[in-house]
Order: C-alpha cells, then structure tokens, then sequence
C-alpha cells in the first residue's frame, strides 16, 4: 500500500492519497528518513538496500519535553522541529527528504463502497459529495486518502475502497516540523499502515509461514497499548488502550523522590535500590501482562472463529525482560519480541548496542524508512 503518494485534487485544497498525498511530488519517493514522533521521543531512521537486503545507515533517538506532544498531538511545533534537527545533526544522516505518520485517534479509515471504473479523479469527487457519510468534519478541514482494495464481494459494479482521514492541523503540524528542522516531507502515512509495512520484517524471522495465520502485534509505548491484528500481511484489527511504560516511570518518580526526567534515565540504565525489582517493576509487569490480556479479550469477543496463532511484543516495554515469556505463559500462544533489524547490516555510524535497546520501538520508524522502496 503506496499510501500518501501525492495526488492533489487541482480543484480543492485538500491533500489525497493515502500516503497523504502532498501537493507538488508526482515521482515515487525515494530515500527517505523515517521520522517518528512519539509522546516521548524523536526517532529517526534510514534504510538503504542492496538487492534483497537492508542496511541500517543511521539511527537516532532523542527525548522531547513533557507534554510536547499529547494524544497524538503536537502542542509546540518549534519544540518539535528542534528536536528533529537535533537527531539529524547527531545522526550525521545526508538526506533531507522524510516520511512522517499521523495515528491513533487522529486518523478515520473506512471501509466503503464505489462505482467500478472511475477514475482516480473521479473518485476524489464522489467521495467529496459523500463525504460526510464518511468523515464526522467539514472536508475542507481534513486531508484524505484511499485505495482501492477489491471488487466488492455482492455488487461486481462497484468497489471495496479503503478511506483515510486527518484533520489538517495533524498533518500540517508535522509537516510543519520538519520543515523547521530542514526536512521535505515527502510521505505522510499513517502509524497502524507503517506498522503493517514493516510487519513483513517481523513475519520473516518466524519459524513458518504466516499465510492464513492471525498475527497480535501488541505496541506498548509510553502512554498507549495499541493492538495490530494482522492476517496476510493486513490488519484487520487495531485498538488502543490508555496504558504504557508511563505509569511505571511515574511510579519510580514517586517511590524514590525523583524527578519525571530522572525516573525515565534510571528505568532505562538502572542503578535503582535493591527493592526496584520486586516492589516495582514486577507487579508493573504483571499488570501489562493483564492489559495485553484486556485488549486482546476485545478483538476476541467480535471475532470468536478466528483464533490468534502467534503475539509480537512490540514498543518501549517490550525490552523489560521476561515479557514475551509473560505473554507466551497467559495467553497460551508463542511470543516474540519485536526487533526488524535481524537480518539486517548495521553502518559502522551506528551503535549496535543501542540500537538493539530500541529495536522493539522502531517499528513505525522502519516502517516510514521502507517507503523508500515502494
């Protein structure tokens, strides 16, 4: 799915295409930095590739002030593109072009219907008159896009199209950003379609096939928990719960008289008191081990016939030890930790170490990287 590859309706100022289609790029990009932009951290990746194989050329991860960024939202721009120039120049990355993504609740994807045989313009018309069948805004205050999935399984005179939607301040805003830090954005995706791009990655290091197997790719990060389900390389499935490593952060703080920031670098590299482990983190583990439960129990009760075949853990707490056990023994399923980097050749400007640390939270970042090889 070539999302957001820049198609401008030449009669309205709206962007479509899902890649977000930007005005002015008619060419397939190519080269682009992956630039994630999470409630806690920039993190930037690059990708090359020679024949079948990927190279990671640069990585980068810096922290953002407390509440720059809330709900999905940036609430500062400038702080944002600061931070983004920031990791460019630790990076020492040479391209300036990027993909960035919009997610979570900002983003409205549909499942609808349309006459077979229109044209891409076309389309763009139909779905303006429609529009708010589809999108609960004004559609002068959204940027869109779609794909055509398939022939519709009851009427062959029309067509599955999968619709997509931002609020233009989400868009723009990134855009926006990296703007201040330099960059060209040339793809504006969407983090649950980054996530299933890089899932290729994952499927390959599992010991069969996935053909006709439901995958759980379960993302844990600071303030959310967000379930992928994936069959065939689609996700049929996603939901987010207001759950993440957040809480235990918090929690540090609290116990050991700290500050926010303090807590945050001594969960990462240690040095807490004796009684970190047992009074903190595994009653913390515990409690993730019950919300990826929780969630999953979701996706279960609408879809009782199709049973998961394996769970991915994936985000900043998939790297506290023992986790894919805890999941493997609760919900009676293989688990695996995220890492899409395991076959792949590492720059000598790259810190292996730490980039093995992060691996379980680069998905939607190796997923935007990849767009450079649609």
């Amino acid at each position: 799915m070539n999302w957001l590859k820049d198609k401008l309706n030449e009669k309205s100022s709206f962007k479509v295409d899902f890649n977000l289609e930007l005005p002015s790029f008619t060419k397939k990009p190519t080269a682009l930095l992956g630039i994630d932009i999470t409630t806690t951290v920039v993190k930037l990746l690059e990708l090359s590739k020679h024949g079948n194989h990927y190279k990671v050329e640069s990585y980068m991860v810096a922290p953002l002030p407390h509440d720059a960024v809330v709900d999905k939202k940036i609430t500062d721009v400038q702080i944002i593109g600061e931070a983004i120039k920031k990791v460019l120049q630790r990076s020492n990355t040479k391209l300036k072009q990027a993909a960035v993504a919009v997610g979570g609740s900002s983003v409205i994807t549909k499942l609808i219907t349309l006459p077979a045989g229109l044209t891409d313009d076309e389309m763009v018309e139909q779905i303006m008159i429609e529009a708010e069948q589809y999108i609960p805004y004004g559609i002068d205050d959204v940027n869109f896009d779609f794909e055509v999935q398939s022939e519709n399984e009851t009427d062959s005179n029309r067509v599955n199209v999968l619709l997509a939607a931002s609020r233009k301040e989400n868009v723009e805003d990134r855009i926006a950003a990296l703007n201040i830090a330099g960059l060209e954005t040339k793809v504006v995706d969407i983090e649950a379609f980054a996530i299933e791009n890089a899932f290729m990655l994952l499927a390959n290091q599992l010991p069969y096939s996935v053909e006709n197997k439901t995958i759980v790719v379960i993302e844990i990060g600071a303030n959310l928990t967000t379930l992928h389900v994936i069959y065939n390389f689609r996700t049929i499935y996603t939901r987010e719960q207001n759950f993440g490593g957040k809480q235990l952060t918090e929690e540090i703080q609290r116990t050991y008289g700290l500050t926010y920031e303090e807590a945050g670098v001594s969960k990462k590299l240690g040095g807490l008191p004796d009684n970190y482990v047992p009074d903190i983190l595994e009653p913390f583990k515990r409690n993730m081990v019950q919300q990826i439960q929780r969630t999953i129990q979701f996706f279960i009760a609408s879809n009782a016939s199709r049973p998961i075949d394996c769970v991915i853990v994936a985000g900043g707490c998939a790297s506290i030890a023992g986790v894919d056990h805890l999941v493997s023994e609760a919900l009676g399923v293989p688990t695996y930790i995220a890492n899409p980097f395991v076959n792949m050749e590492i720059s000598s400007r790259v810190n292996p170490n730490n980039l093995g640390k992060d691996a379980p939270a680069m998905l939607v970042a190796c997923g935007l990287a990849l767009r450079s090889f649609d």
